[in-house]
């Protein structure tokens, strides 16, 4: 939004701004703040940065987690959901002491030296990508984990489960399970918020294709993004969230980008397109399979021979591999083909000019932290280019054919995405080298995701399941 100090200072005397927001990026991808009053705000605030404790947001360790935090302007926004006029700004971290500098582990640090790296290969020098984020527009979430009290209570409106509902006046619309692709009003229960969603978004830098309810029958939805660099779509990411889940609560609803919160419905993906350009000219357009050049195929190679260890960024959750099995539009199988939406990756049929050839990512979901989860599939895609891997020698396709379908005997000769965040954790253990190129992820940061991921794994498997006491209780 501004490039310099005195752009900002300017604008916060115009608009009568009291408030300047910073915001940080955690490890697991989830925001955190701190607000100053705009008086405070001085040239040396965005020069030195603000003080802040690094082991809090999952980095390093406590006797050396003194860090700050500087902010990078050009992301400033007015923030739409502060009473007080406020400008939020995102904010990159630093270390401090002897070598002070960037912080290497800092997940924007990470998406832009990926961007730097991919450059000075002189492969592209754009990569864009494209995410479709699939989440639950709900209206009632309620959760316990006591000792003797395990519980969860999840309703929509709209939901199949409502229609027999006499407690209140019950006025019959409502979607049955896996009925809710593009269902119309008057069944689809959140369209005037998600058009509220949309022009926000569009407003505050986020221009969006287009949204749709999705085939999850008590309130999926879906909102798809416009293409955009790696850091800049990073950045959008993080913001989608924000204004989503924000927007939804001021409006009395709830948002959760959880993969599977239903048993037996539809899970929420996060599907990203990728493109690459060179001087304007579409790298991914050529001769071979399904129109696509030999890059884009060794592009796709690397991103298939990574395909588990990326799961460990891209699927960090326990709740991923609640979606990750067969036969609720998730893929499973590690391949690529035309049109088909049950291998990982997915070449658009519709997609048949040189500037809109591309290919889709499908296995990913929301829970990731956007910065890491871009960086690590492009830094597989860059190896898979680097070393000519092909995905077909590989094994990995094309397979124009329905993965679902197939008998567990044909499934075997087939590679799959792991069944469980332990699973993907040993596969990041086994598989990282490529993430180390160029200097991009540090190798420090890749141990700590595998720390972090198997302690939430370690919590989850722990814990009796309620379908444990349906099965084993009087034996």
């Amino acid at each position: 939004m501004f490039t310099t100090f005195a752009e900002l200072k300017d604008f916060c005397g115009k608009e009568g701004i009291q408030l300047i927001d910073f915001k940080v990026v955690d490890m697991a991808g989830r925001w955190h703040h701190l607000t100053i009053p705009v008086e405070q705000l001085t040239e040396k605030t965005i020069s030195k940065g603000i003080g802040m404790d690094g082991s809090s947001y999952g980095f390093l360790t406590v006797e050396k987690s003194d860090m700050a935090f500087k902010p990078d302007i050009t992301t400033a926004f007015v923030d739409p959901f502060s009473e007080i006029p406020m400008i939020s700004i995102m904010a990159d971290i630093y270390t401090l002491g002897e070598g002070a500098g960037r912080f290497e582990g800092d997940p924007r640090y990470v998406a832009q030296k990926t961007e730097e790296y991919i450059a000075k290969l002189g492969i592209a020098d754009t990569c864009l990508l494209g995410p479709e984020f699939e989440f639950y527009i709900l209206d009632h979430i309620s959760f316990r984990n006591d000792v003797n009290h395990l519980e969860v209570n999840v309703d929509s409106r709209q939901a199949a489960w409502n229609t027999g509902k006499r407690d209140e006046p019950n006025l019959g619309y409502h979607v049955g399970l896996h009925g809710g692709y593009h269902v119309d009003l008057p069944k689809d229960s959140s369209f005037d918020l998600r058009n509220e969603m949309i022009l926000m978004l569009d407003k505050h830098g986020v221009p969006v294709k287009y949204h749709h309810s999705e085939n999850g029958g008590p309130g999926q939805v879906e909102i798809e993004v416009e293409f955009g660099t790696l850091t800049t779509m990073a950045d959008r990411s993080m913001l989608l969230k924000y204004i989503v889940k924000n927007l939804a609560l001021k409006r009395g609803r709830t948002v959760t980008f959880m993969p599977k919160p239903f048993y037996g419905e539809l899970g929420s993906g996060m599907h990203a397109h990728i493109q690459f350009f060179n001087e304007g000219k579409p790298v991914f357009f050529g001769e071979g399979y399904s129109g696509l050049s030999d890059i884009a195929l060794y592009a796709i190679g690397g991103i298939l021979k990574h395909a588990r260890s990326l799961c460990a960024f891209t699927n960090p959750s326990t709740n991923s591999y609640k979606r990750l099995v067969p036969g609720y539009e998730a893929p499973v199988s590690i391949g690529f083909a035309t049109a088909n939406r049950s291998s990982v990756i997915r070449i658009p049929g519709y997609a048949d000019t040189p500037d809109s050839k591309r290919f889709e990512i499908r296995s990913m979901d929301a829970t990731c932290n956007p910065y890491l989860a871009y960086s690590a599939v492009l830094m597989a895609a860059m190896d898979g280019i680097n070393n000519k891997i092909d995905p077909v020698k590989e094994g990995f396709g094309p397979f124009d054919f329905n993965l679902y379908t197939l008998t567990p005997e044909e499934q075997k000769k087939i590679k799959s995405l792991p069944k469980s965040l332990d699973e993907a954790a040993d596969a990041l253990e086994q598989d990282y080298e490529y993430l180390l190129a160029g200097n991009v992820f540090p190798k420090g940061l890749i141990l700590d995701q595998i720390r972090r991921i198997r302690e939430d794994a370690e919590k989850v498997s722990i814990v009796p399941h309620p379908l444990e006491f349906e099965l084993y209780y009087d034996l």
